[in-house]
């Protein structure tokens, strides 16, 4: 008996063919490569069938038509209508209609290019930040299977402003500070931010998380992944045994808090 290719419900499938069976949509298929449902596939040659019926019959209501002739009439036409006007004087009416028509025209350009505009700006600014960020982490030991993670937050906070990278608040239009509260926060600050916030996407001797097995041993292995120089995870003893086991991460740490 032909295996069929689909089982509204399990209890349906025989025995010894259900391991030949997955649940997909609601439903369990045969699992086999190369093959479609009758039911779309159907649905696909009726809809491929009348697109050919319409290609067809537009093609037999145009068939012997020339566009360009077409276009060339249509001028012809406007130009006679055009100089009609003139001659009963209504040279106001053939004045607007220029405006109208050459404005149509500019508005069209001016929308594709602003359009191109738009995705090479778009373009531009993810492959700035992502550069500039890539660069920054890199420095601090980001883990190379954290480079989308990375990239991605930061493109949620950095804008490209007059050709330099610079960060905005949730909001999107208020300019996020740097360390001094006066300056916009740099890429750079904000990577030592993350380098505290999310020391998953950074080695461990990267970030606020385990040191390496130097003078801290087994016990460094241990230690908190919360910036001990941050007013909400203050920790002298902490702060001492980085700064003796790392004191480049100490360093950074320290900056970011």
């Amino acid at each position: 008996m032909p295996l069929k290719y689909k089982y509204p419900t399990k209890q349906e499938i025989p025995a010894e063919q259900s391991a030949l069976y997955i649940e997909r949509e609601g439903a369990f298929f045969l699992d086999v490569e190369g093959v479609t449902d009758k039911v779309k596939a159907d649905e696909l040659r009726t809809h491929n069938i009348e697109l050919r019926k319409q290609i067809e019959e537009r093609d037999a209501r145009f068939n012997g038509i020339d566009p360009d002739q077409v276009r060339q009439l249509a001028a012809e036409k406007e130009r006679l209508e055009e100089e009609q006007r003139l001659k009963e004087g209504k040279f106001q009416d053939v004045m607007e209609s220029r405006l109208k028509t050459a404005k149509a025209e500019w508005e069209k350009q001016l929308n594709t290019v602003t359009g191109e505009r738009d995705t090479l700006t778009t373009r531009l600014t993810a492959i700035q930040i992502d550069q500039g960020v890539i660069t920054a982490a890199t420095k601090r030991g980001l883990r190379p299977t954290a480079l989308p993670d990375i990239t991605a937050r930061a493109r949620t906070v950095f804008k490209l402003v007059n050709g330099v990278a610079q960060a905005f608040e949730p909001d999107g239009k208020s300019v996020r500070y740097g360390r001094d509260g006066i300056t916009p926060m740099t890429l750079e600050e904000w990577v030592d931010a993350q380098v505290a916030d999310a020391p998953h996407l950074f080695e461990s001797n990267a970030g606020g998380g385990a040191a390496s097995n130097g003078a801290g041993g087994a016990a460094g292995s241990q230690r908190s992944v919360k910036n001990p120089y941050r007013k909400d995870s203050w920790n002298l003893t902490e702060q001492m045994k980085l700064q003796k086991s790392d004191p480049a991460l100490a360093a950074r740490l320290k900056a970011a808090a």
